[in-house]
């Protein structure tokens, strides 16, 4: 079937099956959403719902009857099943729920990712955001593209980067290191975000910067820099060389995410 997922990816129709694989996740998880739901710990002391893993049965289950075969690595089947030792050439790294500790709080910036990577790289991703209805995609074609669910896809690119660039960080930084992480990267000001919203907010031209110092795994960040760069940005390892995928334990490293 890999001959199958090559021809569609490069005739689009790869990226239409990964932006209704992701929306559908998204109706899965909204009945749960501020519906005061079970809330369990991980054993990285992470909270997990019935929405993560409704969502990720889903997108895994759709994702084996269109690509059978083609390796899966999957935040709660990875934490529940252990993490593979290997990743394959070409691999999905699945988030069915990022920002879950806000999902349960009921803010809206949660999202669902998917990502083709291949030699390492996010070749093809989505996120999609259910509280706003909202969905980012690399492009058929090239470039990205974002649509509210139903609608018709319309172009995005990042901006030329402002004199008053704003960056966006994760909320578990003090207000200290924040300002201190934007203006490394050339922004007076900063907010705080939760999720891999920061990377498609970058992608859509109204920010410019997210600097990460915290861990965080490799699902979280694939979809969303497969989006970003391929509206014109750059996600950066600490030595600035292009992030890479399949690290062990399929964990990152310190990063930037760049606008123009």
């Amino acid at each position: 079937m890999t001959e199958q997922l090559t021809a569609d990816l490069a005739s689009g129709a790869l990226l239409d099956a990964l932006s209704e694989i992701a929306e559908a996740a998204s109706h899965v998880i909204l009945p749960y959403w501020r519906a005061g739901g079970d809330v369990f710990t991980k054993a990285d002391d992470s909270p997990v719902t019935l929405a993560d893993q409704a969502a990720e049965q889903l997108i895994l289950s759709r994702l084996e009857a269109l690509y059978p075969g083609v390796q899966a690595v999957a935040e709660e089947q990875s934490e529940a099943e252990g993490k593979p030792d290997q990743a394959a050439e070409r691999f999905w790294l699945i988030d069915p729920l990022d920002g879950t500790r806000g999902f349960v709080q009921g803010k809206e910036s949660f999202t669902v990712n998917i990502a083709l990577i291949e030699g390492r790289r996010p070749v093809a991703g989505v996120v999609s955001a259910p509280a706003t209805a909202t969905t980012w995609r690399t492009a058929p074609g090239g470039g990205a593209q974002m649509r509210r669910f139903g609608e018709a896809w319309r172009t995005i690119r990042v901006r030329n980067r402002p004199d008053d660039g704003v960056a966006l960080l994760s909320h578990s930084v003090t207000d200290e290191e924040a300002a201190r992480l934007a203006a490394r990267y050339g922004c007076n000001r900063w907010q705080g975000t939760d999720s891999s919203l920061k990377f498609c907010l970058i992608a859509e031209g109204r920010f410019d910067a997210y600097p990460r110092t915290g861990p965080t795994s490799e699902w979280d960040t694939a979809a969303g820099q497969a989006v970003l760069e391929a509206a014109g940005g750059r996600v950066l390892a600490a030595d600035g060389s292009p992030l890479l995928y399949a690290k062990p334990g399929f964990l990152n490293g310190p990063f930037v995410a760049l606008g123009g």
